[in-house]
């Protein structure tokens, strides 16, 4: 356990100091597609989107870039973001902490893929009801999550990340407290690269 929280603890300076070589590393060929169009099919055309946890832009913000949606990125690595300002500059980029989110605006859809799992499981707990705050009456949230509740170590260009999740139970209590529907929570989706995903609509 120790090993796992010196790594908890020091996820931005991994991101920060690896930020050039985790982005030319992260695959392009849009394997969540699938997921990406169910995502953007429920809020509709020209929606606006805040994606939490963006990273450097590409794949999943380009994604919707090209479908024509507004998008706010928002990531905790100042390096990720300016990638992502040089790529995409007509879109908003910020550099926030997702455990701390506090943007006083409600989106369409709002999309964590690949960046909430990366919180402990009481910082997840924390971060849900904050995310939930930002979406729209009928609007959508994504993100993925662990197939079972646990912790674990994980690799990103041979560095050592931390993930963990909430068991799937516990995620449908919370969610169903701050208003939204889980509309599918698939574990190990074989099509998306063995991703485990959560898709969930505000009433």
């Amino acid at each position: 356990m120790k090993n796992l929280r010196f790594v908890e603890e020091n996820m931005l300076k991994t991101y920060e100091e690896n930020a050039q070589e985790f982005d030319r590393q992260r695959s392009k060929n849009l394997f969540e597609e699938k997921w990406l169009n169910k995502f953007s099919e429920l809020i509709g055309p020209s929606g606006e989107v805040l994606d939490i946890g963006c990273g450097a832009g590409e794949p999943i913000a380009k994604y919707f870039i090209e479908k024509g949606f507004s998008i706010t990125g928002a990531d905790f690595s100042s390096e990720m973001i300016k990638i992502a300002r040089k790529r995409f500059p007509k879109q908003s980029w910020i550099i926030e902490d997702m455990r701390t989110l506090n943007l006083k605006r409600e989106f369409d859809g709002l999309i964590a893929w690949n960046s909430f799992f990366h919180l402990n499981q009481e910082d997840q707990r924390k971060a849900i009801p904050l995310f939930c705050k930002l979406v729209k009456d009928e609007g959508v949230l994504m993100m993925t999550v662990g197939p079972e509740e646990g912790e674990v170590l994980g690799k990103v260009n041979n560095c050592d990340v931390y993930h963990s999740s909430l068991s799937e139970k516990e995620y449908r209590s919370i969610f169903e407290k701050m208003n939204f529907d889980i509309i599918e929570f698939m574990a190990n989706d074989s099509e998306c690269n063995g991703h485990s995903i959560l898709l969930a609509k505000k009433r």
